[in-house]
């Protein structure tokens, strides 16, 4: 699946799509995250990991 079909699937924009592929999303909506588990038949957890921010030490 290229981005152009995964967008069309997930009823998203390209640019989005570029943003996810890129790591460069700024917000992530709870109905783009239904429709990619449902294109990908998986859960939340399968596409978010959780990183805590570094602590700044200064």
């Amino acid at each position: 699946m290229n981005k152009k079909q995964l967008a069309e699937a997930a009823h998203i924009r390209p640019n989005t799509v570029g943003a996810l592929y890129d790591e460069s999303i700024q917000r992530l909506d709870k109905d783009m995250l239904n429709n990619l588990c449902k294109v990908f038949n998986c859960t939340i957890s399968d596409i978010l990991e959780y990183v805590p921010d570094k602590e700044d030490k200064s």
